[in-house]
């Protein structure tokens, strides 16, 4: 789907020529001579129509406008958070059988950050999933025009989510594939894609050089399986290579019966799921390309399935990891954080600025926070403020929670030199304590995204986050001052931002 920026008002808006109009109307609205105004104003004063986030009104070819529907769309204050719940209300003009032209106009000045959220809002309603359903409704909207009254000043916000968008996409797109569609070697090939993209470079490893590189605890895991893993490294460079790097890692389990201790038979299906960590890395990366912001990245996923076979790791058994620390695997459905421990330790190789993991880690983290908030970690007081700020500006909300030493306290073992669980009590605090164990004095952070990265139930899918939040941090990091705030040795080279591509942008 395409997107344009394009100045528009009221009056200019109902000469638009689209499918779909939808007008997002604030409170503080003030109609004008213009028909457009004078049917807002008047729906208003007849109580037909109420400027609150989410209230709707449509019509139908109406005398002096020239798309074929319009909708009035209430966004309150006209803040981004607003703007969103008006697009999620509009998600089904967007999806109306033949629909190929929306424009989106506000009826008063908008910022930038309701200028992002009608984009990514736009993006979020008009996606299908089609893949595995030949017979489905697929989307025909192929151009969505934001218009403003003044774009210059939002271009640049509005180039940064249509990336987002894109970003959001292809992660949305791989979390909700069946793990059928979606083994370890697909999602392989989905990075080696993305390496046909500027300033993006890709490695693939397989089960030979794993075990090269004495990657027991991730090889534990995925030894049940008839899939054979993939450990993928994505390389983005923006700025000079004597910059240090930031190190993302996303748990890339494309499928979780659990192993040996296998889950209950109900909603299993659902950890096809556990693989959105890595689908929010190529989100990441995906988003990089098209900004080509000034800053070096590496992503890196560990891809396998964790699967009950006469191979498997058994409750019990203990295993080596890249670090030289030896791991008692008491519950081998706790095989997120063995996968992330190997990665982690070899993130460390590319001598990071800061290292993230993003995972599907606990059940503990949706008790804890449930879908709203995904749940951070951070060994860095200025890197844990940064990405609850990237957060809340994306609309990708965080929370903070402790990684006091006490909580390790359960991880101890007699057998090894750490367990992987440490019991129920504080369970995504002690698996986060785990991961810990691996990173050293770097500036780390771990988002556990178990209760954001998918929704279940009728509106089952996944939902792309913390793509948004993790951009946002990335391009904050771009700038000239941000980075050394968090940590990034000085001295280093840095290469001035690129300008943000403005007034029109497509993707696919």
């Amino acid at each position: 789907m395409n997107f344009d920026l394009k100045t528009m008002d009221l009056r200019a808006a109902a000469a638009e020529k689209c499918d779909q109009l939808v007008v997002l109307v604030g409170q503080d609205f003030v109609a004008g001579t213009d028909p457009l105004s004078a049917l807002i104003g008047e729906a208003i004063k007849h109580k037909d129509f109420d400027p609150k986030p989410g209230k709707l009104l449509s019509f139908y070819q109406s005398a002096g406008i020239a798309a074929r529907r319009v909708l009035f769309a209430g966004i309150g204050l006209g803040d981004a958070r607003g703007v969103r719940q008006a697009l999620a209300g509009a998600a089904a003009a967007f999806r109306s059988p033949g629909t190929k032209r929306v424009a989106i106009c506000f009826a008063a000045e908008a910022n930038a950050a309701a200028v992002s959220a009608a984009v990514q809002g736009a993006a979020h309603v008009s996606y299908v999933y089609t893949l595995t359903k030949p017979k489905g409704e697929a989307s025909s909207l192929s151009r969505v025009v934001v218009g403003v009254r003044e774009p210059t000043a939002v271009a640049q916000a509005f180039a940064s989510s249509v990336a987002v968008a894109l970003g959001v996409e292809l992660a949305r797109e791989w979390g909700n594939r069946p793990a059928n569609h979606a083994t370890p070697r697909m999602l392989a090939d989905a990075a080696k894609a993305l390496a046909k993209q500027p300033g993006i470079a890709c490695k693939v490893m397989g089960p030979a050089e794993v075990s090269r590189l004495k990657m027991g605890a991730f090889l534990a895991v995925a030894r049940g399986s008839e899939e054979p893993l993939r450990f993928i490294e994505l390389r983005y460079t923006g700025a000079a290579r004597s910059q240090a790097p930031v190190v993302l890692v996303g748990k890339g389990i494309t499928f979780d019966t659990g192993g040996i201790s296998i889950k209950p038979a109900p909603e299993m299906d659902e950890m096809k799921f556990d693989m959105c960590g890595a689908a929010s890395v190529l989100g990441v990366f995906r988003a990089l390309a098209q900004l080509q912001p000034a800053i070096n990245v590496v992503g890196l996923i560990p891809a396998c399935e964790n699967m009950p076979d006469g191979r498997s790791v058994k409750p019990g058994d203990v295993v080596t990891s890249m670090s030289g620390q030896t791991i008692e695997v008491l519950n081998t459905d706790a095989e997120g954080r063995l996968v992330l421990c190997d990665a982690l330790c070899y993130g460390m190789r590319h001598k990071p600025a800061v290292i993230v993991d993003i995972a599907t880690l606990t059940g503990a983290c949706v008790i804890a926070l449930g879908g709203v908030r995904s749940g951070l970690f951070a060994s860095d007081e200025a890197l844990a403020q940064a990405l609850l700020a990237a957060g809340e500006g994306a609309g990708d909300l965080a929370w903070r929670l402790p990684l006091d030493d006490e909580y390790a306290e359960g991880l101890k073992s007699n057998f090894a030199d750490l367990a992987n669980v440490a019991g129920r009590p504080a369970g995504s605090i002690t698996a986060a304590k785990f991961l810990q164990s691996f990173v050293g004095e770097v500036p780390w952070a771990h988002l556990d995204i178990a209760g954001t990265a998918w929704k279940s139930g009728t509106a089952k899918g996944a939902t792309g986050r913390p793509v948004g939040l993790l951009v946002n941090w990335l391009l904050a990091r771009a700038q000239p001052d941000a980075a050394s705030s968090e940590n990034v040795p000085r001295g280093r080279a840095k290469k001035a931002p690129r300008p943000a591509r403005a007034a029109k942008i497509s993707g696919t």
